[in-house]
């Protein structure tokens, strides 16, 4: 499984006018369905907005976010992370499931949210 670029992605996430530590993204990717991924929720931390700003970019651009880009979790996802996962605790009784980024979805995203 190829681990993102970090680098690149570092670059693009200065919305709060400060360099996103590569260690810090790396311990935020984790792997779905063969994928390294992201969550909404940890891309907006990134970013210093809301779960809902990185969510409506997308709603509001879905032609430069085709599948390959990013998927909603399913059930089964979200509750085996909440398991497996402290961070994700408050997940545990969400009923929205997170969108899971990958890397060119990531970088699709940082050319929106600029």
């Amino acid at each position: 499984m190829a681990i993102f670029n970090v680098t690149p992605i570092i670059i693009y996430m200065y919305m709060a006018n400060e360099i996103i530590n590569s260690d810090v993204v790396q311990g935020l990717i984790i792997s779905l369905r063969n994928q390294q991924v992201l969550l909404d929720r940890d891309v907006a931390m990134l970013y210093g907005v809301s779960t809902k700003v990185i969510n409506q970019a997308v709603k509001n651009n879905p032609e430069k976010f085709p599948a390959r880009y990013l998927f909603t979790l399913e059930d089964r996802e979200k509750i085996e992370l909440v398991k497996n996962f402290d961070r994700f605790e408050s997940m545990k009784h969400s009923t929205v499931n997170p969108t899971a980024f990958t890397e060119r979805g990531l970088y699709m995203l940082a050319t929106i949210l600029k």
